[in-house]
């Protein structure tokens, strides 16, 4: 069935006439969604005009049997999952809300996945594709509605993460998923020391898990699925069932989460093998993803936590918090930084999109 949705407001014209008035004029432009991100990435050009997203809003064509929906990018995640739920589907990607203005485009501009990732997949993995205002003011379309193999630059996936330094989502077609029958999350004390290991057997049985973190002397293990599957692997494995499970893993999700409270202490973001051992320094610690994403708070720099996260196999950022003025993102190799800055070059060749956000060298 194909379940057109009706039209909120496309804002595509108007858009693409700041665009091209901004090239016209030389100036630059923060492109904005719920601003709920507002705290990632670089400081913003204060010398940027603002690009708003906010009322460019709507589902532009649902298909619940083809499992495919497309949006506009300033749709509200929370008006996404509305309409999903009523068909008994979600974005299995899960998501973060990090204010009710939250947006499908600003989630996927930032490269933000859930609890479940290492088993459902990331945004980038759930594209299908785009439509994308270049720095030319060219209203352009990328992929499509369904899943097929792309020669050359997947430029639909390659927004994921470039914090809109590309261009101007306008739209984005995903993949949905049926929501799960059942979930159920065990509880129980361990170690930081024994957790990785533990977790990464326990994410590499057959079994409905969905979600495996460690916070605060305790691990916690997230089953979803068919009802039969996620009460026989309750019963076969260690640990308490917890009350209110679902709202744990939402203040996950959110980085709701006591841990995640204030702005004080600067967090970092490791991403790294799974397997990896936690590095020993001083500070607090959050292992998400059975150990592939880890979060820390304390004092540091770049430099520092750089060489510790490349032993471990991965990359390191600060998150939020902490000096922004500077570079937050992991270093690249120069023959990497050639390509990024190519790649910019083709999509925005006067350098007018979100200068300065992603590296200061971008």
């Amino acid at each position: 069935m194909n379940k057109r949705m009706p039209p909120m407001a496309d804002m595509t014209q108007q858009l693409q006439e700041q665009v091209l008035q901004a090239r016209s004029n030389g100036q630059k432009l923060n492109i904005v969604g719920g601003g709920s991100k507002a705290f990632m990435g670089r400081a913003a050009d204060s010398d940027a005009e603002t690009l708003s997203l906010a009322d460019h809003t709507g589902i532009v064509e649902y298909h619940p049997v083809e499992l495919v929906l497309t949006v506009r990018a300033g749709t509200p995640i929370k008006d996404i999952e509305a309409a999903l739920a009523e068909e008994g589907q979600c974005l299995h990607f899960e998501p973060p809300r990090f204010g009710s203005a939250s947006t499908i485009g600003g989630t996927l501009a930032c490269n933000l996945s859930g609890p479940a990732r290492p088993w459902s997949g990331s945004v980038r993995d759930q594209v299908l594709g785009v439509r994308l205002l270049n720095g030319k003011g060219e209203h352009l379309r990328f992929g499509g509605q369904v899943m097929k193999n792309v020669a050359g630059y997947d430029v639909s996936r390659l927004q994921a993460g470039a914090m809109g330094t590309l261009g101007v989502i306008t739209e984005v077609s995903l993949k949905v998923m049926p929501k799960p029958a059942a979930t159920m999350t065990l509880v129980e004390d361990m170690a930081m020391h024994e957790v990785v290991d533990y977790m990464n057997r326990r994410a590499g049985e057959s079994k409905p898990i969905t979600g495996a973190c460690w916070v605060d002397g305790k691990v916690y293990l997230r089953l979803s699925g068919a009802r039969s599957a996620v009460e026989a692997t309750a019963d076969k494995w260690s640990g308490e069932v917890m009350e209110n499970g679902d709202d744990f893993w939402q203040q996950v999700r959110d980085l709701q989460h006591d841990f995640f409270a204030g702005n004080d202490v600067p967090l970092w973001r490791f991403s790294v093998d799974s397997t990896a051992a936690t590095p020993n320094m001083e500070g607090n610690w959050f292992i998400d993803w059975a150990g592939s994403q880890r979060w820390y708070r304390g004092e540091a720099t770049l430099s520092d936590l750089e060489p510790l996260a490349k032993a471990a196999g991965g990359q390191v950022s600060l998150f939020r918090g902490g000096d922004r003025s500077g570079e937050v993102m992991h270093s690249q190799p120069e023959a990497l930084k050639a390509i990024q800055r190519r790649v910019k070059n083709s999509f925005d060749p006067d350098g007018i999109f979100n200068p300065g956000r992603l590296y200061s060298w971008l």
